[in-house]
């Protein structure tokens, strides 16, 4: 595959290569386990911008040392509550399908479309998604381009969604999925509402925000508003909007929530292999 961008720095030679024609791009010669000077910072976030998704290749980080790669590009968000483990590190995020005997449960959880914290008044930046443990084969991660759906759409459609916001709400993503949760939870993550054509802060490009999370439209029918949204998730996410991302060790993944969605795919045993992630996400921008 053709290299698009070839960077050097006084203390990093890398190569960004596009995976696709809809997103991401991998990253090669490139240790993120040390300190990144500026223009290679510069440079990892110019493709970060580009192609919405990084993979970093042959990556090998502690839980400390993918923190300090994460802060080099913006504030840590801090998790949910029931996503904080006691005793463990309290700004990475154990994405597994083990259970508490440490052992596959067979459940693999995150497989609906999302955005990571779009209920928050600040939605995610972006996610870090390092692989610790993959199973043999399958458990990939899809991601769906919210630039392109938008731009897909006709212009009067585009014209109306210009004008209305949707209400994300971790209460109502997760009474969909079976859990009442506490009082507590809902005052650390109570509903909000952002434009569903929302603005990239950076590149100033409209993406439709959408996922799990997006409950209902602002001043609109409850029923009818949500029939609007699984309309309109359902284009998102047709395959033409979508790239796969099949999992190698030591892959890193950055992806910009600002335009995507992501799901995890649970194609593999997940009763008998284990399939562990570590995850940090970037604080966004109010919208």
């Amino acid at each position: 595959m053709t290299v698009d961008t070839a960077t050097k720095t006084a203390s990093e030679a890398f190569t960004v290569t596009p995976l696709s024609d809809i997103m991401a791009a991998e990253v090669t010669g490139i240790d993120l386990a040390q300190p990144l000077d500026q223009a290679t910072r510069d440079a990892i976030q110019e493709a970060f911008l580009a192609h919405q998704l990084l993979v970093f290749r042959d990556q090998k980080l502690t839980k400390d040392q993918q923190v300090a790669f994460t802060e080099q590009f913006g504030t840590l968000e801090r998790h949910a509550l029931t996503n904080i483990t006691p005793g463990a590190h309290p700004l990475v995020h154990m994405v597994t399908n083990l259970g508490a005997d440490g052992k596959p449960s067979g459940v693999v959880k995150s497989t609906r479309w999302h955005s990571d914290k779009s209920f928050r008044e600040a939605p995610s930046m972006a996610s870090i998604l390092h692989a610790v443990t993959l199973p043999p084969d399958g458990g990939d991660t899809c991601f769906a381009n919210m630039y392109r759906a938008y731009d897909a759409l006709p212009e009067a459609e585009r014209t109306e969604l210009d004008t209305i916001k949707v209400v994300h709400s971790w209460p109502d993503s997760r009474e969909n999925i079976g859990r009442k949760i506490s009082q507590a939870e809902i005052d650390d993550a109570p509903p909000q509402a952002h434009p569903i054509a929302r603005p990239h802060p950076e590149t100033g490009r409209k993406a439709l925000f959408l996922g799990m999370h997006a409950a209902y439209l602002d001043g609109v029918d409850r029923d009818a508003g949500l029939a609007r949204i699984e309309q309109l998730e359902a284009h998102s996410t047709q395959d033409k909007f979508v790239y796969r991302h099949n999992w190698c060790q030591g892959d890193l993944l950055m992806w910009d929530n600002r335009c995507l969605l992501h799901r995890a795919d649970p194609n593999f045993d997940a009763a008998a292999h284990p399939r562990v992630m570590h995850r940090t996400c970037l604080r966004g921008t109010p919208t």
